[in-house]
């Protein structure tokens, strides 16, 4: 060997692979100016589309007159529920097994609800004619509370549904009912709270947010009625699963739709469903024979798209003495709006709420959930979280610090105590789901190490004596939270989106020269998939990441897959493209050993080729095993070097991870300042650090903005109170706190490269740890539950009720 060949680390260093802090390829483009979005695009003789909407948010639609609005020069045409009924496209099923107006049928359920949709040359014209449709209104009992939807006297929300008993999850208990889910032992759960020592039971609400990505919804729909194909440009996060669901409701065969997701500014979630507007796009290029392009404006994405949460949780915990929990009981009034749209997989009502044990290893658990209809937007989707999670993180974690302090033990004493052992996994929950791996004691012991936890706990309690003493306004808190996760939906056993089942899919190419091209059925919102995904190929079969090209989002050379949502991309996609890769290093053996002339048992596999085990000056290059494939591959081998995998894993994944914050709050402005934050994160395998560091400061930052004040609240008269930014707490990098962020490593058994996924957690475990903060500030005052959000004015109220300003 001589001194110009490169060493083994050297080699290593120039893959960049799994590991590596690879700077994002893709920000190259988006720092310039240059991506492609949505709006991006202007396609020849495209015209645009607009939506007059509903200023009630319940009332009978008496008449639609559009006549002076088709007088407007520009106008094309004004579609109403009634066009679309001759095309069958009237409702529309959601992913929830219920079904959705459109537009308006006879009635509105909610506020700034479609009720028709102007076509016209430009959006300026459209914006004009949605004020020229007459609409009349007659107002009708407005249902905001959902503890009041299965009233004897509420009102009846959906006539189409009047007279059926059976919903698409069992049986309706009421006209507003959608369904009941329970799941656990009931009488062994029963059993041990006639047994327990302690018990405790509080109502713990996680109000209404919403996604809010900064691009919002959009699509360009384009019919070409001579080869009879249609072409939709979308911010989707699961292009795949739209051209399905716009096969089944338009009768064009699916070969002959294509669904293309170019670049996309956030998705959280919001981004996972159909929308009206993309019905109606595609009905009216149809109609028309122009592309036809549709984009919401900010108000629109708040008050219409999907919600996230709206949760009303009580939860009872059963525990001896000395801290140990011996049962769990959840009910939960889940607010749907007018149409059950949540984007949960469809067995699953309540997405994946039975994580609601936590890391806690609960003898016996039960849970029952109960969704209603209410006069608010529909929706509820998993808003930077995996499938109503966060929402059972949020519960288990502010009920385990009630029980803290109820039995007067430290919070994370509390946690230690009853954490799953690292000898229990593979750990069966109480509540059916199986823990693949975890080691939870160690994580919260380096959280607790790392922040100097007990002199925290000093500090506060001199502060405490101080502000006992008048000395002080201020008060501290401590937030603990301890979170783990459910993602990688899904095995196809527990998992499908509308029959199909959850797997997802790898495509990888060898060019001759060595360079590689691999197509997925994932898409990127901002995750980085471009970057990482090829560090996942050049890990596995030696080629540097920069000669590896990544494209999403085009359903004509994707294989189909399931999207990116839920933290499922690396988890499901990540494993289909190691086992790709790897059926393509298993074919470049074998020709290794044609070119070396050895047995391919006589070969080992080193960093970026094969070498002959004891003769490692033989070897061969990946980059020349690939041309050899193409060109002299050997005799009886089918020439190329490509794999196709399609990933159906055997269990979901379960990051966890440790999360504190320490906060000081003036009790007589209620402002609460974030004095630090610390989160350790365990999601398996780290593929890329630096981008792992990004997806949990914006997810953090996500977290302090709906524990701290985001929430899309309504009047009584169903208002939406939170329809602009004005309104709806988007925290800048001045409200923002600084994160710390950490991590072990346990990988997941069953994972090809032991990836469990991190893109949520931040959401999940950040939640919690900052309303445990606010909480754990006023305990010593007597406080036991402060709902959320936890702006100023709600925090200065909190004081008030507890005679602080007395």
């Amino acid at each position: 060997m001589n001194d110009m060949t490169p060493t083994r680390e050297q080699r290593e260093a120039n893959l960049e692979g799994m590991g590596c802090k690879r700077k994002r390829v893709e920000d190259v483009r988006f720092t310039q100016g240059k991506g492609q979005y949505v709006d991006d695009i202007k396609l020849p003789g495209m015209v645009y589309g607009d939506f007059v909407r509903s200023p009630y948010a319940h009332a009978k639609v008496t008449k639609i007159d559009a006549t002076e609005a088709l007088k407007l020069p520009g106008v094309i045409a004004v579609l109403t529920a009634e066009d679309l009924k001759g095309v069958n496209l009237a409702w529309m099923p959601t992913l929830a097994g219920d079904v959705q107006m459109v537009l308006a049928d006879g009635k509105v359920l909610y506020q700034n609800q479609e009720v028709a949709f102007v076509v016209a040359e430009d959006r300026y014209i459209a914006d004009d004619a949605i004020q020229l449709v007459e609409v009349e209104y007659e107002e009708l009992p407005v249902l905001v509370d959902p503890f009041q939807s299965m009233a004897p006297d509420a009102p009846v929300l959906r006539p189409d549904l009047e007279g059926k008993t059976e919903g698409a999850h069992g049986p309706r208990k009421h006209h507003n009912h959608i369904f009941n889910w329970a799941v656990g032992d009931k009488d062994e759960t029963a059993k041990a709270f006639s047994d327990a020592d302690v018990t405790i039971k509080e109502m713990i609400s996680y109000h209404r947010t919403h996604p809010s990505p900064l691009e919002t919804c959009q699509c360009v729909a384009s019919m070409d009625k001579v080869k009879g194909e249609l072409t939709v440009y979308g911010t989707f996060q699961a292009p795949h699963v739209i051209r399905t669901v716009a096969s089944l409701l338009s009768t064009i065969p699916e070969h002959k739709i294509h669904v293309i997701a170019p670049d996309i500014g956030g998705g959280f979630g919001n981004k996972v469903g159909a929308y009206p507007g993309y019905i109606c796009a595609i009905v009216a290029s149809i109609v028309t024979g122009v592309p036809v392009k549709w984009v919401e404006d900010r108000m629109e994405n708040l008050s219409t798209t999907s919600f996230a949460r709206d949760y009303h949780m009580t939860t009872e915990i059963a525990a001896k003495n000395d801290g140990t929990v011996t049962g769990l009981k959840v009910h939960v009034l889940a607010d749907h709006g007018g149409f059950d749209a949540c984007a949960d997989p469809s067995k699953w009502p309540a997405g994946f709420f039975n994580i609601v044990t936590g890391s806690y290893d609960f003898p016996a658990a039960h849970l029952e959930v109960d969704g209603v209809y209410t006069n608010k937007a529909p929706g509820g989707v998993a808003y930077r979280c995996s499938f109503r999670v966060t929402e059972a993180a949020y519960c288990i974690e502010r009920a385990m610090d009630i029980l803290a302090q109820k039995l007067e033990m430290d919070p994370a004493d509390l946690r230690m105590k009853n954490f799953v052992k690292p000898e229990q996994f593979p750990y069966q929950s109480a509540l059916g789901w199986e823990y693949d791996s975890g080691d939870y004691h160690t994580a919260m012991q380096k959280a607790m190490d790392t922040i100097g936890y007990r002199e925290l706990r000093a500090e506060q309690k001199a502060k405490q004596e101080a502000f006992k003493r008048g000395e002080t306004r201020e008060i501290m808190g401590i937030g603990v939270s301890f979170f783990t996760e459910i993602v990688g939906a899904g095995p196809s056993k527990n998992c499908d989106i509308l029959g199909v089942a959850m797997f997802d899919s790898a495509e990888i190419r060898v060019h001759p020269t060595g360079s590689v091209i691999s197509r997925m059925g994932t898409k990127s919102q901002g995750q980085g998939h471009e970057t990482t995904w090829a560090q996942i190929i050049a890990t596995e079969i030696g080629i540097p990441a920069a000669d590896i090209m990544v494209e999403e989002g085009n359903t004509d050379t994707a294989p189909y897959g399931l999207g990116t949502y839920g933290s499922r991309s690396t988890p499901v996609a990540g494993a289909a493209i190691a086992l790709a890769a790897r059926k393509i290093r298993n074919k470049a053996q074998m020709i290794a050993a044609h070119m070396l002339e050895v047995s391919e048992y006589d070969l080992e596999w080193d960093v970026d080729g094969f070498q002959v085990k004891g003769n490692p000056e033989a070897r061969k290059s990946m980059k020349e095993i690939a041309w050899a494939a193409y060109h002299a591959p050997p005799p009886n081998m089918e020439p190329g070097l490509e794999a196709v995998s399609y990933y159906d894993p055997p269990n979901m994944t379960y990051p966890f991870g440790a999360y504190f914050c320490v906060m000081d709050i003036d009790v007589d402005t209620g402002v609460a300042n974030t004095r630090r934050f610390y989160a350790l994160d365990d999601c398996g395998t780290r593929i890329n650090p630096m981008i792992i560091e990004g997806q949990v400061h914006g997810g953090l930052t996500e977290a302090f903005a709906i524990a701290m004040g985001q929430e899309i609240a309504y009047d009584e008269m169903g208002n939406v109170m939170g329809a602009s930014f004005m309104d709806f707490f988007i925290p800048t990098a001045v409200e923002t706190p600084h994160w710390e962020t950490d991590y072990t490593v346990t990988p997941s058994p069953h994972h090809p490269i032991g990836a469990k996924g991190v893109g949520e957690s931040p959401n999940v475990g950040g939640v919690p740890a900052f309303s445990n903060a606010v909480n754990d500030a006023f305990q010593f005052l007597g406080n036991t539950h402060i709902q959320m959000p936890h702006d100023a004015w709600r925090i200065w109220k909190a004081a008030k009720d507890l005679g602080v300003h007395g």
